[in-house]
């Protein structure tokens, strides 16, 4: 059974004013609450708001008050500012007027306001930030003044700065130290027809980044007692309570500055320094001015309590209703608080979007399947945007938490060369992911396909690709991200054959202790050939066994086989097949013939000794990611590679990357199957016995 839709944002609203008195009047008057977020261009809220002219306006669910893009940042975010209002413009003073207060004397009437916003501001590859965000009263829906950008913040320019005409009033929150700016770094201000701040404080004193290296989400508390004509403002991370003491306390007058019909809404701006400032959702309560008499207090009284009767019985139903829908509702409530974590929130589709986009999910559009789900091309109806839509397949609960593992690590990884996630989709337990297309498929099927093979170039290049991926999700990520699945069909082609890591089903990041390998009701999950011959015994992913999983790679593209087969001499792993043309000194003549003699010698060279590197049966003696980048961009010579390959030693020598905390105590039972590697390691009585691995 459907919930109403109008059951969440009260129920919403209720909390919000249990948690978030009112400001206290002498008098109380009627308020209006408003939420929005996150925002959509086919959600109710977008109509609700001017963007500025020739943008969208919205992206990954959130305002983006300067263009939000990643393709040539010099181009699009230089020198930008814009503001987002909305629409209804709100009555502020009244000069006929007045209400007592609290000394038995009388003030005109002023209405009092709360605001509620979380922000995201987002230095792209960590630079240099500029210039700030600001919360914005003005007297209209105009447009940011030209010649706004800089540290005019998109309120004002050097020919208005200060002008009274200006009529607004702004919080700013400053990411640039300006000349006029008295006090340093981050810092919050009012701004009063200038941006030259009539009032400062700075937000190191309260331990606060507004826009940090790693990407963090920032919730802002802002209320204006009309009475005291005193305004405050508190500033905290995302989901921690709502501070004490203020970061900003002001004296002003909202009737001396501002017109009585007023906007509310964000204005921002870059510099030659740049950066994306994303608000990802808004709640606003504004006292509503009367029109005629008072009511009397006992009314007023009746008022109240009849409210909160109606708010206890709709709360009640509501609790009802989802308490009737008990797994899809908790499913959905865990989903949205882990959403609401990432950095400008992906977009969340409509069901009936994605079905419609690949034809109810027709096999003639099935990309791929794996263990977690199968992928399907699509077409986004308005957008006319080819798009991948990864339909996961396991049993919910299992389902939920790999839907959440990829898509808490995807959403927050920017770099070229991995796949970008577009946006998700939760709907009666079905989980579903959308990406990018890339329309040349995967590197697997150009391997392996009945088309032309793959040029060397083009495999040196994608190799090169890869191996900057998986440094940066090694080293240069804020948390290590261990990929757990490298192979070549999750290695993707775009229109220019630029490779694009993908698939993150298998993806955790090392802090959160789940590594395993063993997540599949007993099944082992991983590819044969590409998983590391110690992740049979340990059960866990590290940095090594990726290591390992991309010298499988590289020895696949070179020799155009499978890393798992059947081999000349009997073998059954590319990688021994390889090392022992090596140890004979016929090393090219592992070189894929479908070249047929089209390819450097010493790049073929350089590449197979770096993949039997790679490929170590000892985790502690494989490359580091940063060292194998430095090989394949021809920075360094070759590694150093013995020339019989040696035994796998259990237990492991050296330390691999994971805490000893992490590693996997289970009992669980494999059965055997055909796949199996000889390996080595020490007995009881201290010999050298031979075993087998097996796997599932």
């Amino acid at each position: 059974m459907a919930e109403p839709s109008w059951i969440i944002p009260i129920t919403l609203l209720s909390i919000m004013l249990l948690s978030h008195p009112p400001i206290q009047t002498a008098q109380t008057l009627k308020t209006n609450t408003y939420t929005f977020g996150p925002f959509y261009q086919d959600s109710p809220d977008f109509d609700k708001f001017k963007f500025p002219s020739g943008t969208i306006g919205v992206g990954a669910g959130a305002l983006q008050i300067t263009p939000d893009s990643f393709n040539n940042p010099e181009i699009y975010l230089v020198n930008k500012a814009g503001r987002v209002m909305f629409t209804e413009p709100f009555r502020l003073y009244d000069p006929k007027k007045t209400r007592p207060t609290t000394t038995n004397t009388s003030t005109m009437l002023v209405a009092s306001f709360n605001t509620t916003f979380d922000i995201n501001i987002f230095r792209i590859d960590g630079t240099v930030p500029g210039e700030g965000i600001a919360f914005l009263i003005a007297p209209d829906l105009s447009e940011s003044p030209p010649a706004s950008h800089g540290g005019y913040l998109g309120l004002t320019n050097s020919t208005t700065n200060g002008n009274s005409s200006n009529h607004i009033i702004a919080i700013e929150f400053d990411t640039v130290e300006q000349s006029y700016d008295p006090v340093g770094g981050d810092h919050v201000g009012l701004d009063i027809n200038s941006v030259v701040s009539s009032v400062t404080a700075s937000l190191a004193d309260f331990n606060i980044e507004i826009a940090p290296v790693n990407p963090t989400n920032h919730t802002v508390w802002i209320d204006y007692d009309g009475i005291s004509r005193r305004l405050f403002v508190y500033m905290a991370k995302q989901y921690a309570p709502k501070p004490i003491k203020p970061v900003l306390v002001a004296d002003v007058d909202l009737s001396q500055h501002v017109n009585q019909h007023s906007y509310f809404g964000f204005a921002a701006s870059t510099s030659s320094h740049y950066e994306l400032h994303c608000v990802l959702g808004w709640n606003l309560t504004v006292e509503v001015l009367p029109k005629e008499r008072w009511l009397s207090g006992w009314k007023v009284w009746v008022v109240v309590v009849a409210a909160v009767v109606v708010v206890g019985v709709v709360v009640g139903v509501g609790f009802v209703l989802l308490k009737k829908r008990r797994l899809g509702r908790e499913d959905m409530q865990y989903i949205m608080g882990k959403l609401r974590s990432l950095p400008g929130m992906p977009r969340e589709f409509r069901f009936v979007e994605l079905k419609r986009a690949t034809n109810n999910f027709d096999g003639k559009n099935k990309l791929g399947e794996g263990g977690f789900g199968i992928v399907y091309k699509g077409v986004l109806e308005k957008e006319k945007v080819e798009v991948a839509v990864k339909k996961f397949s396991r049993e919910k609960l299992k389902g939920k938490d790999d839907f959440l593992a990829e898509l808490t690590i995807i959403n927050r990884l920017r770099h070229k060369h991995l796949v970008r996630l577009v946006g998700w989709c939760h709907k009666n337990g079905m989980l579903l992911l959308v990406y990018d297309f890339m329309p040349n498929g995967s590197l697997d099927a150009h391997l392996y396909g009945d088309g032309d093979p793959l040029p060397w170039s083009r495999r040196y290049t994608v190799l090169a690709d890869v191996a900057s991926a998986l440094t940066y999700l090694h080293n240069e990520y804020d948390q290590r991200v261990l990929h757990r699945d490298l192979k070549a069909s999750n290695i993707l082609l775009d229109s220019h054959f630029n490779a694009r890591l993908g698939d993150f089903g298998l993806a955790r990041a090392l802090d959160n202790e789940k590594t395993s390998y063993m997540e599949a009701e007993g099944c082992f999950a991983g590819t044969p050939g590409y998983i590391a011959p110690e992740c049979f015994h340990t059960q866990k992913a590290t940095c090594e066994s990726d290591v390992f999983g991309f010298g499988a790679v590289i020895l696949e593209v070179v020799c155009g086989r499978r890393p798992y087969g059947v081999f000349p001499g009997g073998f059954k792993y590319l990688a021994d097949w390889v090392w022992t043309l090596y140890r004979e000194g016929r090393i090219l003549e592992s070189v894929d013939q479908k070249l047929e003699g089209e390819y450097s010698a010493e790049d073929a060279e350089r590449l197979l000794l770096l993949g039997l590197a790679c490929s170590h049966p000892i985790a502690a003696e494989r490359l580091k990611t940063q060292a194998i980048a430095q090989i394949i961009y021809r920075s360094v010579p070759p590694p150093a590679v013995p020339r019989i390959k040696p035994a796998f030693i259990w237990p492991m020598v050296g330390s691999l990357s994971f805490e000893s905390s992490s590693y996997y105590s289970g009992t669980t039972t494999h059965q055997s199957s055909s796949s199996s590697s000889n390996c080595v390691w020490p007995t009881m009585e201290g010999q050298a016995g031979q075993g087998e691995i097996s796997m599932v």
